[in-house]
This record gives C-alpha cells, sequence and structure tokens, in this order.
C-alpha cells in the first residue's frame, strides 16, 4: 500500500491570533476561493477601527449586494440577531420582498411568562440576571425575531433603567412586554403607552409631577429624544407640557401592597389604618384631584387647556418629527451616512401614513438605499446582536445564560443604557477592550457548546463569502471545526453586518 505523507500539526489559534485578525480585518478585502468558493476579487481596506468606522474611511468593502442571495442575509443580519443555517433557508426560499412582508406582517409572538415576575415587591424583587436572560433566551428562540430587534430599538429610544425603576415590582419586567407588543403600531398609539408606561412614569419622575408642582423631565425628553429633536421648542414649552401631562400615579398591584401591609405591621406592630388598595391595571393610574386645573396654557404656539391626549397631538403636528424618526431609523438600520434626501422622500410617506411605523420600515427596508454598496457592512454589531448572532451561529440557545454576564465588558447590559439618550452605536462598539470581550465571550460559547456545526459553508451563509486576506489565510490552514468558529465569529467581517 502507498504510504501517505506525513501531515503537519495545525497551528494553535489561540485569543490573541483571533483578536489580531479580528483588529486588521480590515487590512484588506477578499471574496477568494476558500473550499470551492467561486469569486476571486481583492481590494485594499485600512483597519477596522472606531476612527474608520465612525468615517467610514477605507471600508468600502466589495459589496456583492447585486445577488438576491446576499442581498437577504444582508436584510436578516439587519432585521433579526442573526440567524440559524435553517432560518437563513427560509428565507432564500421565499426571497428578498417576500421576506420583508414576513418580517413586517407577522405580528410579535409574547415570550413565556417570568416566574416570579408579575408578584414582585419589596418583599421579593426581580432578580436582574433572571430578567435579561429571559430575554435573550427569547430572543435566541422567537418565531418573530423582527419584533425583538424592534424591542431592543425602542429600549435604546425610550429609555428606563433598573437602578432608578428598580426591581421591586413589576414595572420593568412589564416594560419589555409593552415596547414588544407595539412592535410597529403608529407612533400615536406608542407616544401614549410611553407615557403612561409605570417604568417610565418613575424613570423620568412624572409619577412626582403634579399640577402645583410639575417635574419637567418626561415633557422635555418626550419632545427632545423621542420626537422632535433639540432645537425645536422653547423651555416655555416644556414648562407647559410638564403642567398638562401631570396627574399620573404609579399602579399598585396585590403583592405589592401586600408587602407595604406587612412592612408596615412589621415597623409599627399593627396595620395601617386605611390600608392601599391594589389597582387592576398595569399602566399608570390618572388622579384627576393631581392634574393642573389652572389658567390655559401656551404650548408649540397654541393657547387652550391641555391635557395628556391633546400634548401627544400637538406634538406630532409638528413638521420636525417625520424627519427626526425617520433619520433615526435609517440610521440604525441602514447607514450611520444617510442622505438629507433619503430623510426628506421616507419621512414624507410617514407623515402622510399618520406615523405607521409598518409603514415606514417597509420603506426603509424595500429602499434602494438598504442595499445599495454605500450601505454594504456599514455598521457595527452590538453587543446584544453579536452575542446572539454568535448563540444562533452555533445553535445553542443555552449560551442565553453566558449573556448578562458578558454584556458589560462589551458596553451593553439590557435594562441599564448609560443615560436617557440610550447607547451610543456603531464606532462606540469598537475598541480593544470591547474587541478582546468579544473574543472572551466566542471562546467560552464555543467550549460551551457540546457539538458545534460544520463549518464547510460558514464563510458563505455568515460571511457572504468576502473575506479579508487574514480571514482567508486562517480559515484555509485550519481544519478543527472549532478553531474555525473562532475564527468566523471573531473575525472583522462578523462584528460588521
Amino acid at each position: 500500500m502507498e504510504k501517505q505523507p506525513k501531515r503537519r500539526p495545525l497551528p494553535p489559534v489561540d485569543r490573541r491570533t483571533v483578536l489580531g485578525a479580528a483588529i486588521a480585518g480590515g487590512a484588506g478585502v477578499a471574496a477568494a476561493r476558500l473550499l470551492g468558493l467561486r469569486r476571486t476579487v481583492e481590494v485594499d481596506a485600512p483597519q477596522l477601527t472606531a476612527e474608520a468606522v465612525a468615517k467610514r474611511s477605507g471600508l468600502d468593502w466589495v459589496s456583492p449586494l447585486g445577488d438576491e442571495a446576499t442581498r437577504v442575509a444582508h436584510l436578516l443580519r439587519r432585521t433579526t440577531f442573526g440567524y440559524t443555517p435553517a432560518e437563513l433557508e427560509t428565507a432564500l426560499g421565499d426571497g428578498y420582498q417576500r421576506t420583508v412582508d414576513r418580517l413586517i406582517e407577522t405580528p410579535p409572538a409574547e415570550p413565556p411568562e417570568l416566574t416570579g415576575a408579575e408578584e414582585a415587591s419589596q418583599a421579593k424583587g426581580l432578580r436582574l440576571v433572571d430578567l435579561q436572560t429571559w430575554w435573550i433566551d427569547w430572543a435566541i428562540r422567537t418565531p418573530t425575531p423582527f419584533a425583538e430587534v424592534m424591542t431592543l430599538f425602542w429600549h435604546g429610544h425610550f429609555t428606563s433603567d433598573f437602578r432608578k425603576v428598580g426591581l421591586q415590582s413589576p414595572y420593568i419586567y412589564w416594560q419589555a412586554r409593552t415596547w414588544r407588543r407595539f412592535f410597529l403600531r403608529d407612533l400615536r398609539s406608542i407616544l401614549y403607552e410611553v407615557t403612561v408606561d409605570p417604568a417610565m412614569l418613575r424613570y423620568l419622575d412624572l409619577s412626582q409631577s403634579t399640577g402645583q408642582n410639575p417635574n419637567e423631565n418626561f415633557a422635555r425628553e418626550l419632545m427632545e429624544l423621542y420626537t422632535m429633536g433639540g432645537g425645536s421648542f422653547t423651555e416655555d414649552d416644556v414648562k407647559s407640557a410638564s403642567r398638562a401631562l401631570a396627574g399620573w400615579r404609579e399602579p399598585r398591584t396585590k403583592a405589592m401592597v401586600d408587602a407595604q401591609i406587612a412592612d408596615t405591621i412589621k415597623r409599627t406592630g399593627s396595620a395601617p389604618p386605611r390600608p392601599p388598595t391594589s389597582d387592576t391595571l398595569k399602566t399608570g393610574v390618572f388622579e384627576r384631584g393631581r392634574a393642573y386645573n389652572g389658567p390655559d396654557l401656551t404650548f408649540l404656539g397654541l393657547r387652550r387647556k391641555w391635557d395628556t391626549n391633546s400634548v401627544l397631538d400637538r406634538v406630532l403636528e409638528q413638521d420636525s418629527v417625520a424627519p427626526f424618526i425617520t433619520r433615526k431609523a435609517l440610521f440604525h438600520f441602514v447607514s450611520p451616512l444617510i442622505e438629507d434626501a433619503t430623510v426628506t422622500r421616507l419621512a414624507e410617506r410617514f407623515r402622510k401614513s399618520r406615523y405607521d411605523m409598518r409603514t415606514l420600515m417597509h420603506d426603509v427596508l424595500t429602499s434602494p438605499e438598504f442595499t445599495s454598496p454605500s450601505a454594504y457592512r456599514s455598521l457595527v454589531r452590538s453587543p446584544i446582536d453579536f452575542m446572539v448572532a454568535t448563540a444562533k451561529a452555533l445553535e445553542n440557545p443555552q449560551l442565553a445564560k453566558t449573556v448578562p454576564a458578558s454584556g458589560e465588558a462589551m458596553g451593553q447590559v439590557l435594562f441599564d443604557p448609560p443615560s436617557v439618550g440610550g447607547w451610543p452605536s456603531n464606532a462606540s462598539w469598537i475598541n480593544s477592550s470591547t474587541m478582546l470581550a468579544r473574543i472572551n465571550f466566542a471562546t467560552a460559547a464555543v467550549n460551551q457548546t457540546r457539538k458545534v456545526p460544520g463549518t464547510s459553508d460558514a464563510h458563505a451563509q455568515f460571511l457572504d463569502s468576502t473575506l479579508s486576506p487574514q480571514t482567508l489565510a486562517m480559515l484555509n490552514v485550519l481544519s478543527d471545526d472549532r478553531k474555525r468558529w473562532m475564527v468566523v465569529l471573531c473575525c472583522a467581517e462578523f462584528q460588521l453586518k
């Protein structure tokens, strides 16, 4: 029998090596021959750094978006937190337009209830890690992934954090479910639900606001961060709106009331003479006696009597609203560099639709800008996006338990945005520290996956077969699936979408 040539041992791939490939992954772009790959193209480009991402300097990857299959994968990366091979195959079978329609028209699937969340109180509060794991687990398993992407989008737009809201009530848990339910509803309905949301009432102090002593926090952010943008209103508008919006209080659940009574008994030895009663609502409760009852107010140029509904209606009459929301959607889903003409075109249809988010997102996803060469890999995956996409690529939903402990080092912790303005994005996610945290997570993810999927098609399924020379060289030299997955998950190409 002919003697087989002795194979040289494969070089080890450690985190330092993969990190170098990830950071330098933008040093060149190639859609090159790899395990039968058809295209061969090379273009020089500088490193994947925060500055390069922010300025789009030299990150002009060879765009394969002229191909229908690649457009479908591009669509899934923007509208879902990654995908499994089976989900990609389904979308490829449907084609681009039918996939857009399915993502937008399918109502959001509700996650299972988090055990004990509805009964959260001073006696037994929620555990943050349980709340985070509950959401991540559903983001991995859900049959309606676009709803989860939009839930996180709204979570970053209409922010609240567990630190101020607290975990001794179901409020922050209710909010996550509410944001999912309004998914792609009209902006008017969304704004009302945001205004009366218990977590928001507490986070921006509207529950403490009365007609005689109004708090301006919510009124200001309603206009500046949520709808109109800075410079489109005056301080007098803030003062008038804060008075008109006053009168809401937080609802009390039976568990919260029981815990309050028990605490009173423990402290005083007897029950309160007038024990509080619980509410059946899961929204704010309006008490007219706490509301404003003074002279007419001038708000956004009109003098009259105002209440919550009329304030929201007046806000939506402003010309700045449609461009503000449209630009934010385009920035989040298309590219950080958007032409004013694109914003104007989509904002006009958005306004005419009476601020229907379904119409706006359909227009965004079917716009020529969405699949233009300049949009390709123009966005950086957020940490949550990266971690969920990793779990889905490895087909290991058990990784949901690993995500909560890993987010802080990458710069994103669910239910804990850094400010009322939410999280920064794109270039802000990229630096040596956060990249190392991504490498650490990928290492743990691969190690915790008992049987990793084969990698023969991973470069095509998850990277569009458009690879930097570094990624290409490492994948070509390795045959071990675990090491190859480390390269796929940690390369620059996987960090971009």
